[in-house]
C-alpha cells in the first residue's frame, strides 16, 4: 500500500514540473504535440486516481495508465528530438517516467492474479 501512495506523489511532482515546461514549446505546436503530452500526463494521473477509488476496475485502470505512460514516453522522445527541451530536462523527465513505470508495474502486479 505504501508503494501505491508514492505513485501519487511522484505523479503530482511530474505533472507540476512538466506542464509549465510545455509552455515554452513552439506556439505552432500548442494544439498538437504540446496538448497531447499534457493530456497524456493528466490522463495518467486521472487513471491512477480512478484505479485507487474503484477496486473492481483497478487492474483495467492501471493498464490504461500504462498506456498513457507509453504516450508520455513517445511525446518526450519527440520533443527531445526536436530540441524543444534541453538534454538535462529530457534526462530528468526520463528518470521520473521510469520511476512512475516501476511504481505502476509494482502496483499492477499486486492486483492481477496472472502476474503473481
Amino acid at each position: 500500500m505504501a508503494e501505491e501512495m508514492v505513485i501519487f506523489t511522484r505523479t503530482y511532482d511530474f505533472v507540476t514540473w512538466l506542464l509549465p515546461l510545455t509552455e515554452n514549446f513552439p506556439r505552432s505546436q500548442r494544439f498538437v504535440t504540446t496538448t497531447r503530452l499534457q493530456n497524456a500526463a493528466l490522463n495518467f494521473q486521472e487513471r491512477i486516481i480512478e484505479a485507487n477509488n474503484n477496486r473492481k476496475q483497478r487492474a483495467e485502470k492501471l493498464r490504461e495508465a500504462d498506456t498513457e505512460l507509453l504516450k508520455i514516453r513517445l511525446y518526450l522522445r519527440l520533443v527531445e528530438h526536436w530540441k524543444w527541451i534541453k538534454p538535462g530536462q529530457y534526462r530528468h523527465a526520463s528518470e521520473m517516467v521510469v520511476e512512475l513505470g516501476r511504481l505502476l508495474g509494482g502496483w499492477l502486479k499486486t492486483v492481477t492474479p496472472e502476474s503473481r
